[in-house]
């Protein structure tokens, strides 16, 4: 049978995985709501 704790304590993230977490919380996109705000701002003009 199959230990979680034991597999649990010698899990280690992949290198990818932290790679692609560094990028998208490092990225700073407008999200949609920004996008929609703008449109507005520039409408109302």
């Amino acid at each position: 049978m199959i230990d979680f704790e034991e597999e649990i304590k010698k899990f280690q993230p992949s290198l990818e995985v932290d790679d692609a977490e560094d990028a998208i919380y490092n990225n700073d996109v407008p999200d949609i709501t920004d996008l929609i705000s703008k449109i507005m701002e520039d409408m109302s003009k």
